[in-house]
């Protein structure tokens, strides 16, 4: 697949994080798609995805991503990315505070066939401890 129709997976791929629409990612993400960069007790492929979003926007419900700066080749898609949201249920064993969060983030995925192949990506989950008053 081309380096544009790569972006335009990568886009979709954001839409279904931050809408909730995680059946999705069984047409994004490769079934055996390696995440180098996985939260704890994530499993591979879509239904990874699917839960840790899922997990993600329990604890943040407006959860929004903001890519900021992205650049591609003829398979890879790397972004920086602005995360924000209001703490309202369970991060990382922390009980809500309503607190506000605004963290950045990177991320590269390796795409082949339109599919998610491989993903490499950091989040600042200390940022976010620190903003909640945990850390």
């Amino acid at each position: 697949m081309s380096q544009e129709q790569n972006i335009e997976q990568q886009k979709k791929f954001g839409a279904a994080a931050q809408s909730g629409a995680f059946e999705q990612f069984a047409e994004l993400v490769a079934p055996d798609c390696i995440d180098h960069d996985p939260a704890p007790g994530q499993v591979a492929g879509p239904e990874g995805y699917a839960t840790f979003f899922g997990a993600l926007r329990t604890a943040f419900p407006d959860m929004k991503i903001d890519p900021i700066h992205l650049v591609a080749d003829a398979d890879n898609v790397a972004f920086a990315y602005t995360l924000t949201g209001t703490h309202r249920g369970t991060f990382m064993n922390v009980p809500p505070t309503g607190k506000p969060i605004k963290v950045r983030g990177l991320q590269i995925s390796k795409f082949s066939d339109g599919k998610m192949v491989e993903r490499w990506g950091s989040s600042d989950e200390l940022g976010i401890l620190k903003q909640l008053g945990a850390a």
